[in-house]
């Protein structure tokens, strides 16, 4: 076994290798960046070795970089993590040249997978079933349109060098063709260095099943079952779960089988996943195989017993699996929930800045955090904005669901935009607690999940009410008990008044929805239940519980309103003081965040249309394209592609017709 490996990444999976490492008794060496210079992976790690600036092309993706930081350090292996220069075959071979061992796939493996388009011509010889698709070498956009025209839209276009949904654009018809390819081949390139792409039938309603599979040096093989990992926005995974619902034993083993059919068709060694899609009638086709550790492996991880950073590491060092297919069983249920610093009702932007506050649920056999990151750390632009992983447990899948729903209502985010209330809500929809999933799941129910239904309002609004009420008494006594005169009425918090009735309405702001309460209805919800404002508990003013299976949680905005039917923000709203607002915001024509400009889409002086993309953003990975708000024309861009561009900042100046 290897006595010291260097840690080729960052954030949480770094943090997570060092955790088995350490079990191990291997020692550890961290690399960083100026950005990570303070970073948890840099202190957990036993040495850590300064690569480059804070970009990742400088960086983290700098291979030589990295292999000067092995050596140096006396390190016999590199685990790559995931992302960064985990599929690399250049950096496996470079790790080989050097006698560093690569914990992964050898070589070959590598570059049989990394193009989606070799890949697909592999998985057919292997007889493993494929979508419908165009896969060729010739990549002209006329090309490429013919074969989406042929096909029949929808087709989804991605990158063949590309993974976790860069480079991916769903096209609906041949006139949306154009515009997104281009973009799909600039995320691609930006991300992958490499801008080839695949046109590939798009299935309606798929479920997205990937197999967990393991190979070692000895010619064994196994599938440690799979993950349903259908719960995507901007085709990436939000919420995964083990085992898949609904599974079959008979499917699930077809589906394993297929996998190592895969996988041994490529002389796989390591951790992959074979990724596939699975539609209503139980028929399954080959998606992606991921030469790499997986971000949701940790649910796998609880129902199996089995750590697999420790596999990978056994394995690499040329030890037997630990387990044959026999041994394996499936123990219980797991979710795992991908807490973001990102805003879920703008189109998850994300989101930067210093975590004033992170409190994390209480860890436990049922409960586990995987992050890299602590309270007063910086959400920066140059990485991926994930928080942590949130990952439940427990003996089927209604408990484990209980489990995610109670560990998502404890965590506290402040200081950036988190996702908590949006992964809430998803887990609190009836259809996923059904295991009703596919991968439009989000689309097609997001009037729930957004709480844009006026019957969640009706629902809500009268428990806002009693918890605002809730919270004026526990003021009100506070104030009597340090008054010298307690009994005054004028610390009552019945709305009371000289000469008249104590009766008000309450004007509550619940999300972006203004609304009255009437004072007859402040203690009913929606169902006619009773909610008696005495059981409403007050701790430290924070939290406050009001009726079973709902609590409430203040933050600096106003609170939070758990239900079994999802998080409601909620607030008492500002009196209208009369005051005019002569500032109207341009706020879709100013940069949404910190990032790079990339593209101008149309001339100075054009005439455009509402809604015409004008100009393309890139930051943390992703693209933003800002929208014309009305008909009119820009008169000036004030930044060129390739320029550095502030949060907020305008970057253009458009005139209205």
């Amino acid at each position: 076994m290897f006595k010291k490996i260097l840690i080729a990444n960052r954030g949480e999976i770094a943090c997570r290798i060092i955790k088995t490492a350490k079990k191990m008794g291997i020692e550890t060496v961290a690399v960083f960046s100026d950005a990570d210079r303070n970073a948890l992976h840099t202190k957990m790690a036993d040495n850590a070795i300064y690569i480059g600036p804070s970009p990742s092309t400088e960086s983290y993706l700098v291979i030589d970089n990295i292999i000067q930081a092995a050596l140096k350090s006396g390190a016999q292996a590199i685990h790559p993590g995931y992302g960064f220069l985990s599929e690399n075959a250049e950096f496996c071979r470079q790790c080989e040249a050097n006698n560093l061992v690569f914990i992964g796939p050898p070589v070959d493996a590598i570059l049989a997978m990394g193009s989606k388009s070799a890949a697909k011509n592999i998985m057919a010889a292997a007889e493993v079933p494929l979508v419908p698709g165009y896969h060729g070498d010739e990549q002209t956009p006329a090309v490429l349109k013919q074969a989406a025209d042929k096909m029949g839209y929808p087709v989804l276009l991605k990158a063949a060098a590309g993974g976790g949904g860069k480079g991916m654009r769903a096209v609906y018809a041949a006139a949306e063709f154009d515009q997104a390819l281009a973009a799909a081949k600039r995320e691609a390139k930006a991300s992958f260095g490499n801008d080839v792409m695949l046109v590939e039938k798009y299935l309606q309603q798929p479920r997205h099943v990937e197999i967990q599979v393991f190979c070692d040096q000895h010619n064994n093989s196994v599938y440690l079952f799979e993950r349903d990992c259908s719960l995507q926005r901007r085709h990436q995974k939000v919420i995964e779960e083990a085992p898949a619902p609904g599974m079959t034993d008979e499917l699930r083993q077809r589906m394993g089988t297929a996998a190592i059919r895969a996988a041994t068709a490529i002389d796989y060694q390591g951790a992959g996943t074979v990724e596939f899609l699975l539609d209503s009638s139980g028929e399954f086709f080959f998606m992606e195989m991921n030469t790499r550790l997986q971000v949701e492996h940790p649910v796998t991880e609880m129902i199996s017993g089995q750590d697999l950073v420790e596999w990978q590491l056994r394995v690499a060092a040329g030890e037997p699996l630990p387990c044959t297919q026999e041994q394996l069983t499936i123990r219980g249920h797991a979710f795992e929930a991908r807490i973001y610093a990102e805003d879920p009702a703008h189109d998850f932007l994300p989101s930067t800045g210093t975590l004033k506050t992170l409190q994390t649920p209480t860890e436990s056999e049922h409960v586990r955090i995987d992050s890299g990151v602590i309270e007063g750390d910086e959400v920066s632009v140059f990485y991926d904005p994930m928080i942590a992983k949130l990952i439940v447990w427990d003996s089927d899948r209604e408990r484990a669901l209980q489990r995610l729903t109670q560990a998502l209502s404890d965590y506290r985010i402040g200081g950036v935009t988190s996702n908590i209330a949006f992964l809430y809500n998803l887990a609190s929809c009836e259809a996923f607690r059904r295991g009703d999933v596919n991968t439009g799941f989000i689309e097609q129910h997001q009037e729930e999940i957004f709480h844009r239904r006026q019957q969640d309002i009706d629902y809500a609004a009268p428990l806002a009410a009693q918890a605002i009420l809730a919270a004026r008494q526990a003021r009100a006594k506070q104030l009597a008990e340090q008054s010298s005169e307690p009994d005054s009425p004028w610390h009552l918090a019945n709305s009371w008044q000289a000469g008249g009735i104590n009766r008000a309405d309450l004007k509550i702001t619940i999300g972006e929805q203004q609304i009255v309460v009437p004072s007859q209805s402040q203690a009913l919800v929606a169902d006619g239940t009773k909610v008696v404002t005495d059981s409403i508990k007050v701790v430290a003013d924070k939290i406050k519980i009001v009726a079973d299976n709902i609590k409430v949680v203040a933050d600096a905005n106003g609170f939070n309103l758990f239900t079994p039917r999802g998080l409601f923000h909620c607030a008492e709203t500002a009196p209208d003081l009369g005051l005019d607002d002569d500032h109207h915001s341009t706020g879709n024509l100013t940069a949404p965040m910190n990032g790079t400009v990339v593209a101008l889409l149309v001339d100075t002086d054009a005439p455009v249309s509402k809604g015409d993309a004008l100009l393309v953003m890139e930051a943390m990975k992703m693209e933003h394209t800002i929208h014309a708000p009305e008909d009119g024309r820009v008169s000036e861009f004030f930044y060129q592609p390739g320029d550095l561009v502030d949060g907020g900042a305008e970057l253009l100046l458009f005139q209205p017709l």
